[in-house]
């Protein structure tokens, strides 16, 4: 691997580093570009998503488009739990339409951990899907990366 890959901030994390590692995630996928969010793992990372077992970056780019083909106006807040030397662990909320316009909210946990270069080798993610009207909705802001201005899950109550 070359240094050209390096993702800081590069382990050993302290809080700050966590925090702009979850906030980096978070701006990456809510940009909904697959080839580029893969760069961040390892080529051979280990995800297990629910119950789907994904490894490399193919099967990663492959799991996201079949993700945002279902998952339609998907916006994602992503909040530091707690982190070591090389682990992080988040809480997520992402809120997402389905084809026929039903509105979901859905929680998870995700638990990373990195290599040196800073690069994801494996993440953990369960998550659970909550029905949600229209009107109960949070993240209003246009498709793309959180407006730094929007409040993050404990400022929404989430």
């Amino acid at each position: 691997m070359s240094n050209s890959e390096a993702r800081p901030p590069l382990p050993p994390f302290n809080h700050e580093d966590a925090v702009i590692k979850a906030r980096k995630a978070e701006d990456a996928w809510n940009t909904q570009n697959p080839e580029a969010i893969a760069m961040a793992y390892t080529a051979d990372s280990q995800w297990r998503n629910r119950s789907e077992f994904i490894q490399g970056r193919e099967q990663i780019i492959a799991f996201l488009q079949r993700k945002w083909a279902k998952e339609l106006e998907y916006r994602l807040i992503k909040e530091v739990w707690c982190h070591t030397d090389d682990r992080i662990a988040v809480r997520f909320v992402y809120e997402w339409q389905d084809e026929a316009g039903q509105w979901y909210r859905s929680h998870g946990n995700e638990n990373w951990q990195f290599d040196k270069q800073g690069l994801m080798a494996a993440r953990h993610a369960s998550i659970n899907d909550v029905a949600i009207t229209e009107q109960q909705r949070k993240f209003h802001w246009p498709l793309g990366p959180r407006p730094e201005s929007h409040p993050g899950l404990s400022e929404l109550g989430l």
